[in-house]
């Protein structure tokens, strides 16, 4: 039986930030070719780490929150997900040391958290 954990990663962004200010202002040619860069990176991180990938996960959209109050649209930071096994929690944080994310492309970072499982289910 395997001693590795999964884990959720979730890339954080925000339309606000400085980075994505720079990236939008960027000339169209400049945010292609940053773009076709930034996705053939993408592309070698899962080759280097497809060992340790569940799910490749993808872009999220639109939020709405439900609760008591009802549904709301709101807006976040979370930007997509992907979900991995490691050893420990360190080990699957080291898997998105200088991630695309955030390296090319106008994320701000990616955060990782251990999947738990639900007691007694």
């Amino acid at each position: 039986m395997s001693t590795q954990t999964t884990f959720l990663a979730v890339f954080l962004g925000s339309q606000t930030s400085a980075r994505m200010q720079d990236w939008k202002a960027l000339d169209d040619d400049t945010r292609k070719a940053r773009e076709q860069e930034g996705m053939a990176a993408w592309q070698a991180w899962t080759e280097r780490h497809s060992d340790a990938i569940v799910e490749i996960g993808g872009p999220l959209g639109k939020t709405r929150r439900v609760s008591a109050d009802g549904i709301e649209e709101v807006s976040n930071a979370l930007g997509g997900f992907s979900i991995v096994r490691a050893e420990s929690h360190e080990a699957a944080a080291k898997l998105f040391e200088d991630h695309p994310h955030y390296t090319i492309f106008p994320g701000d970072a990616v955060e990782v958290m251990p999947i738990l499982s639900i007691p007694d289910m």
